[in-house]
C-alpha cells in the first residue's frame, strides 16, 4: 500500500466527470422510455377524423367507411324513405332521440344534419354486432316500413333514422358520431366542426 498523498482535485474531477457521463446515460434511456408512452401513428390515425365523398352516392345507396376501428354508415335516404320516417312514433323506444346516442344537431326526427343523409356508427347497441341496412325489403321484419336496419344476431330493430324499435333487445337508438359538411360533397366524420 502506497502512502502517497490523496490528490482531491483528480478525486473531485473523477467524481464530476463519472456523474455527467450517468446522467446523459439516464436521459439517454428516459426520453426513449417517455416517447414510448405517446400513441403511435397508427393509433393516432385511427382516432383521426374520416373524410366520406358523398357526390356519387345514389339515392338508396350506403357507403361504409372506418372511423376508430368502428364501421360508420353514410346512408343517402330517398325521398321515400324520408316519408316513411312519419307515424312511426308509437313503435319506437326513444323517437324523439332523448337519450345521449346523437350530437345536439342531430336530436331530430331524422337524427342528422342534413335530412337526406343519414350518419350513423354501424354497430347494434345491444352486443355490438353490426346490422344489415335493408333498402327496400325491411317491411319483412317491420310491417309497412320499407327501409331499416336488422340485425339478425338477436332480432333488433332500426328505423331508417336508426331509431330502435319496442320489443328487441337493442337498449339505445343506434349511435350518430360527430360530424360535419365540408362542402356539398364530403362529409367529415370525427369532428363536430361549422357547417358548410
Amino acid at each position: 500500500m502506497s502512502n502517497a498523498p490523496v490528490d482531491k482535485g483528480r478525486r473531485r474531477f473523477l467524481t464530476v466527470a463519472t456523474s455527467v457521463v450517468g446522467a446523459a446515460g439516464a436521459v439517454g434511456v428516459a426520453v426513449p422510455f417517455i416517447a414510448s408512452w405517446n400513441p403511435s401513428a397508427r393509433a393516432k390515425n385511427a382516432g383521426a377524423p374520416v373524410e366520406v365523398n358523398i357526390g356519387k352516392a345514389e339515392p338508396g345507396q350506403m357507403i361504409r367507411v372506418e372511423w376508430r376501428g368502428q364501421p360508420v354508415w353514410v346512408v343517402r335516404r330517398t325521398p321515400e324513405m324520408l316519408a316513411g320516417l312519419d307515424g312511426l312514433a308509437d313503435l319506437l323506444r326513444d323517437p324523439n332521440s332523448e337519450e345521449p346516442q346523437q350530437p345536439e344537431y342531430a336530436q331530430n326526427q331524422y337524427r342528422s344534419r342534413r335530412k337526406e343523409y343519414f350518419v350513423a356508427v354501424g354497430i347494434c347497441t345491444h352486443l355490438g354486432c353490426s346490422p344489415q341496412y335493408l333498402e327496400d325489403t325491411f317491411a319483412e321484419q317491420v310491417e309497412g316500413v320499407n327501409a331499416g336496419f336488422f340485425c339478425p344476431c338477436h332480432g333488433s330493430k332500426f328505423d331508417i333514422a336508426g331509431r330502435v324499435f319496442e320489443g328487441v333487445p337493442a337498449p339505445y337508438n343506434l349511435v350518430v358520431p360527430p360530424h360535419y359538411y365540408i362542402d356539398d360533397n364530403t362529409i367529415l366524420v370525427g369532428q363536430d366542426g361549422e357547417q358548410a
